[in-house]
């Protein structure tokens, strides 16, 4: 079980596309994918095209985003004060404690931004 973060999904579905074969193969192994509410809402906030909108929700409808409820919030709050550097990180903060709530794996393009998580497993596809 992997939970995605924003860094991937912009690599993989604007611009060059970079990460799209990869997001495609991984799906295709049957990787259990989970989108946060929080990582739709970055997404949503940034220009998309209507095209990148109709992709994103083929893939990941967004009435299944996975919430951000009160396990994740306490989990993100215990991280922010573990952490060296907490403040400005908060939205990164909050999308590892969805991961580390549902004992997932990260996936993101910024491994420096989640190191110093504790516990955090960051995916390598």
């Amino acid at each position: 079980m992997t939970v995605l973060d924003t860094s991937l999904l912009i690599d993989a579905l604007t611009g060059p596309k970079a990460s799209s074969a990869i997001l495609r193969r991984v799906i295709e192994q049957g990787e259990l994918l989970l989108l946060p509410s929080l990582v739709l809402y970055e997404w949503l906030r940034g220009p998309r095209l209507p095209e990148q909108l109709t992709a994103l929700e083929a893939i990941f409808p967004a009435n299944e985003a996975i919430p951000f409820g009160p396990p994740e919030a306490t989990m993100a709050a215990q991280i922010y004060r573990t952490v060296g550097r907490a403040r400005g990180r908060d939205m990164d903060l909050a999308i590892a404690a969805c991961a580390l709530v549902r004992d997932a794996d990260l996936w993101t393009l910024n491994p420096s931004d989640f190191r110093d998580i504790p516990g955090l497993r960051l995916a390598r596809f």
